[in-house]
């Protein structure tokens, strides 16, 4: 013990500063053999105390950086928030508008569009989702009319976490991590309609199932769904920004007098006790509702929607954006080391045999308890992004977590639908139950069989393009939400024969392209020698890198017009830091730089 004690304090590699009283390197590792050895116990009894006190400190941060943790987590949650009345505010009119023209929604093809733009429009699928189920309740709408617009909401609301994962675009592993996690629902949604939507127009089952089943349950209303997490975030958001909820709807059943009227709320209704006298002594009647003046900051601006629409949307996506980084920062802090293997060991094992194949039933159930405790699909998608890419949550389970998301924000529209008025009740429960087996059904197709988790593998080929090609995630957005939405409207406005004989060959081109994708890969021994890879086309319809440069030199142009020195290094190229002078060669060492 005494050689092991001179060669630790003796080591050269360690420093040879000491403190008078023993709080120095060496007291430290003095402190096992101490307990070992009673007649050290009365030398260097300082570092005992420094112990605690350093221990002490450590706890403090730590708990510290919980509580912001939790702080900026409910800042983010309130960004969503108020980002999503931002939209409302800036395109709600023009979303009641579309839904106004049921010529165009009898459409199932153009309905599905119709469902994802207006989702994308108002970020929420619980607006787009009460439109319908106001439509419907009016007779403005066929319930079998909405189902395919019910399947464009659920595409819709699957944009917000893959903005997201954009603000983790300055780490290479961590984006593509996180956008694999954000776009795997995505992935899910997109397939789902692609095979269920066909299958309903040709043979109804949702709306045969929805309405069997709202004939079994003898349901009558109840009261208003339970708004858990409004009640923690409303006092904070209610101060920003309040809407009168009922415009939009009312704008799509045709109110043509709603088009004047603000969405910002003015005035609000509240419970108040109704004071009556009986028999000459006091007493508190029946509650009556009373009108008072809304109290936030929007309240007598004389600003319109879209103006006070677009400065919330700033605000929110700022606000939004550094709350993402703080979070990334304490949680890279926070779980790291054994903490953060322990986490991931806790989150990404299965359960014990033989419950081993249920491992991702519980985590849709987890999903779904979060989702229903959030209200919002978007909020837990969006919140547990950042920690796929941390890589806290693996791809296999952020994808059950996903699904069971799915089912939590039905749930959510279930409830609501039963605190619906008696005439409004069976239609308002048949669209939510359409939305609740849309989503029971893609679960079937492409999760119980590992063959059939195409969601997982989709994902993580555009989380590959995207850190090789950060303009990709841009561009993926601009495609997926906007143009290729446009585009299947616009066949589908001119006609079932246009509309099949563009799509058709697209599809079956698309199907077999997945093919010899798949069979290069696995047996290109069965295709011929031509086909075993995709070298015989021209290089830009088999790779990215041409597409790359041509934007490289785009931002270049850009760049150069406003005088920016290395205008590529902002977007498209990651460079190392800046050389550093060598002490011994007196040289600038080399440092190449990685072009994306």
């Amino acid at each position: 013990m005494l050689k092991h004690m001179f060669l630790v304090c003796f080591d050269s590699t360690l420093p040879a500063k000491m403190e008078p009283g023993g709080g120095g390197v060496c007291a430290l590792h003095f402190r096992w053999e101490r307990h070992c050895d009673p007649v050290l116990s009365c030398f260097h009894t300082g570092p005992v105390a420094l112990g605690k006190c350093a221990r002490t400190r450590s706890i403090l941060i730590s708990f510290l950086k919980v509580l912001l943790m939790f702080a900026f987590l409910y800042l983010f949650v309130c960004s969503l928030d108020v980002l999503s009345s931002a939209f409302q505010l800036a395109g709600g009119k023009v979303a009641g508008d579309i839904f106004k023209d049921n010529a165009i929604l009898s459409n199932p093809v153009a309905g599905l569009v119709v469902g994802v733009l207006v989702t994308v429009l108002v970020q929420s699928s619980s607006t787009s989702t009460s439109i319908i189920v106001s439509m419907v309740s009016s007779g403005l709408l066929e319930v079998s009319s909405a189902i395919p617009i019910i399947m464009g909401s659920n595409i819709g609301t699957s944009v917000t976490n893959t903005i997201v994962a954009l603000m983790q675009a300055g780490d290479r592993s961590k984006f593509k991590r996180a956008f694999a996690g954000a776009t795997v629902h995505d992935c899910f949604n997109w397939l789902s309609v692609l095979i269920l939507l066909p299958l309903e127009v040709a043979t109804g089952y949702l709306h045969l199932i929805t309405k069997v089943s709202v004939a079994t349950l003898n349901l009558r209303s109840g009261r208003d769904a339970p708004e858990l997490l409004k009640v923690i975030t409303e006092p904070f958001t209610g101060l920003i920004v309040q809407l009168d909820k009922s415009v939009i709807p009312g704008i799509a059943t045709g109110n043509e007098s709603l088009h004047n009227k603000s969405l910002i709320r003015v005035w609000c209704e509240v419970p108040a006790p109704q004071v009556r006298i009986a028999n000459g002594s006091p007493g508190v009647g029946p509650w009556t509702k009373e009108t008072l003046k809304s109290n936030h900051l929007f309240v007598d601006s004389s600003l319109p929607d879209l103006a006070v629409g677009l400065m919330l949307l700033a605000g929110s996506l700022t606000v939004l954006c550094t709350c993402l980084m703080m979070l990334v920062k304490l949680l890279n802090s926070v779980l790291k080391g054994q903490v953060a293997r322990a986490i991931q060991k806790v989150i990404n094992t299965d359960l014990p045999s033989p419950f081993g194949w249920a491992t991702g039933y519980f985590a849709m159930l987890v999903g779904a308890g979060m989702t229903f405790v959030m209200q919002s699909s978007s909020v837990f998608t969006s919140a547990i992004t950042p920690l796929i890419g941390l890589g806290m949550i693996s791809l296999e389970r952020a994808y059950p977590l996903t699904l069971g998301s799915n089912i939590g924000t039905t749930t959510t529209a279930i409830l609501a639908a039963l605190a619906s008025p008696g005439d409004k009740l069976a239609s308002a429960l048949q669209i939510a139950l359409c939305h609740f087996f849309f989503n029971i059904s893609g679960i079937l197709l492409w999760y119980p069989l590992p063959c059939t988790r195409l969601p997982i593998r989709m994902a993580k080929v555009l989380g590959e393009q995207t850190a090789k090609y950060r303009w990709f995630a841009v561009f993926y957005l601009i495609i997926c939400f906007l143009l290729l939405p446009s585009l299947v409207f616009g066949l589908s406005m001119a006609g079932w024969r246009v509309l099949v004989g563009v799509g058709a060959p697209f599809l079956i081109l698309l199907a077999c392209v997945a093919v010899i994708n798949i069979m290069q890969s696995r047996s290109p021994d069965r295709l011929p020698r031509w086909l075993q890879s995709w070298d015989f086309l021209p290089y830009w319809l088999h790779s990215l890198q041409p597409l790359d440069g041509l934007m490289t030199r785009a931002m270049a142009c850009c760049a150069v017009r406003r005088d920016l020195p290395k205008p590529s290094v902002f977007f498209l190229e990651e460079w190392s830091p800046p050389p550093r002078l060598s002490s011994q060669l007196n040289i600038l060492p080399t440092q190449p730089a990685s072009r994306l």
